[in-house]
């Protein structure tokens, strides 16, 4: 993961640290960047570098194995229609499929905003930049997550009512949950779900504590940002333009 400057970057004369430097440059990881420095792998104008707390600045010439790392690209943004079955990671312990390894090659190095479980399909949003990725993800910005869902077994609207006013599940607060009943199908009942936080497996977890077992969600929307007419596996960059409307000075483009 890629990281904006911090304020501790800031006063030390507006540089940013040599890992975030190389991260943002989409050559690897900021973990990735920190074991290459560690391996005596990284030089800054032509010194070989041993912290990858060292302070670069644009002007700075850095090389990995001796091939000189491009400028950091603007950040920007790509809509993913992400089927069900992989996994949202770059590296995954079990072997299974990642979206990463489905992305068009041409995108380069990408990381998503939040996560979609393995078996969640619908929006997920990558970006080329870390620091942006953060923005997204805070539940200050305020954005709603929409979700479609099936789940199995009865429920009363009352119910779901009260999700509302936020819940505890097995000790951990949720927080207000906004879900409604659009059709009963069998033994199942199909749910229009909204939340600002969308923390890991809520929307399931917060169910399952109501007795409805979730066996098909799909995310909608992520903010202003919509799955659209988007088909599984599809990828498609949000336009300059709008980026700048929906981020506004919220974040520095």
């Amino acid at each position: 993961m890629t990281d904006a400057p911090t304020k501790d970057d800031e006063q030390n004369g507006g540089g940013e640290r040599i890992a975030k430097a190389i991260a943002r440059a989409g050559i690897c990881s900021r973990r990735d960047a920190e074991r290459l420095i560690a391996q005596h792998r990284v030089t800054v104008d032509g010194r070989l570098v041993d912290t990858p707390a060292l302070l670069v600045t644009a002007a700075s010439r850095i090389e990995v194995d001796g091939a000189g790392v491009p400028a950091r690209q603007p950040p920007r943004l790509w809509r993913y229609h992400k089927p069900a079955g992989l996994v949202t990671s770059h590296r995954d312990p079990q072997g299974r499929p990642t979206i990463f390894e489905r992305l068009p090659p041409e995108l380069g190095r990408v990381i998503s905003i939040g996560r979609l479980d393995l078996t969640s399909e619908g929006l997920l949003l990558l970006t080329n930049d870390g620091g942006l990725s953060r923005h997204l993800e805070l539940p200050s910005t305020g954005w709603i997550r929409r979700y479609r869902v099936r789940a199995h077994g009865q429920i009363e609207a009352a119910a779901l009512d009260a999700l509302k006013g936020g819940s505890v599940v097995e000790g951990t607060a949720y927080g207000p949950i906004d879900a409604r009943i659009d059709r009963r199908q069998g033994g199942n009942v199909w749910l229009t779900v909204a939340l600002a936080e969308g923390r890991n497996r809520e929307v399931r977890r917060v169910l399952a504590h109501l007795g409805l077992i979730v066996n098909r969600l799909i995310r909608l929307s992520y903010g202003p940002f919509q799955l659209g007419a988007l088909k599984a596996g599809q990828v498609e960059e949000v336009t300059r333009k709008v980026l700048i409307e929906q981020l506004g000075k919220g974040f520095p483009l």
